[in-house]
């Protein structure tokens, strides 16, 4: 790694190890600190940035990493299907899974970078946070904060490998790709949970209900 890469690296570690409260809020203000050094630097050693702080990584790192590589669309472009597979290695928590799926994974996705085949192969996983990533990477598909227009398709092809998933976390997930997609097309969302009817989970068939008929979860 360059040294000017390793110096940044090693910036961005100290300044998050001396945060008296490391919450979001003063976490992300690390990062945007760092993000003007790493604008003057070419992708791949912004991307070498990235790895680095993704290795033993705390919650902290991780949301520095995926931020500063979704801000550096250079830098995003060398993702693909092995490399999205590196930085989900060891994913285990709720935080940390929605971070990079809404982050970075399902904009790869969404941008051609990560393929529907690699995708899919997390939806069948035994592992339940692959599943969970897979439909969290639905997300960026539709929810337009991210840059998503929509594609029901893609969505629902996910979905469809899911729906009779009953641990917690994949249900929680598939209710909110429904939901995401339901702002845009509620007509495709109906018809889908009208015809897998109690293959769905009921806190499902609930809460994207509540949806379609009054716009909120609950």
């Amino acid at each position: 790694m360059p040294e000017s890469a390793l110096e940044i690296v090693s910036a961005i570690r100290l300044d998050l190890a001396s945060l008296s409260q490391p919450n979001a809020g003063a976490v992300r203000r690390v990062g945007g600190s760092h993000c003007k050094a790493l604008k003057s630097q070419p992708p791949k050693t912004v991307y070498r940035v990235v790895c680095s702080l993704l290795e033993n990584a705390t919650w902290a790192h991780r949301v520095i990493a995926w931020e500063l590589l979704a801000s550096n669309n250079d830098a995003f472009k060398l993702l693909n299907d092995r490399e999205a597979e590196k930085m989900s290695e060891g994913l285990d928590d709720w935080p940390s899974v929605d971070l990079f799926g809404v982050t970075v994974l399902g904009q790869a996705w969404r941008e051609g970078l990560v393929t529907d085949r690699k995708i899919h192969s997390w939806a069948k996983s035994s592992d339940r946070w692959r599943r969970r990533l897979a439909l969290v990477a639905t997300v960026p598909l539709n929810i337009q904060s991210r840059g998503g227009t929509g594609d029901a398709k893609r969505t629902l092809d996910v979905c469809r490998l899911l729906v009779q998933d009953r641990d917690d976390m994949v249900v929680k997930a598939l209710s909110w790709a429904l939901r995401e997609l339901a702002k845009r097309d509620p007509e495709v969302v109906s018809r889908f949970v009208k015809a897998e009817g109690d293959r769905l989970a009921p806190r499902v068939r609930r809460e994207v209900g509540n949806k379609l008929r009054t716009g909120r979860k609950n």
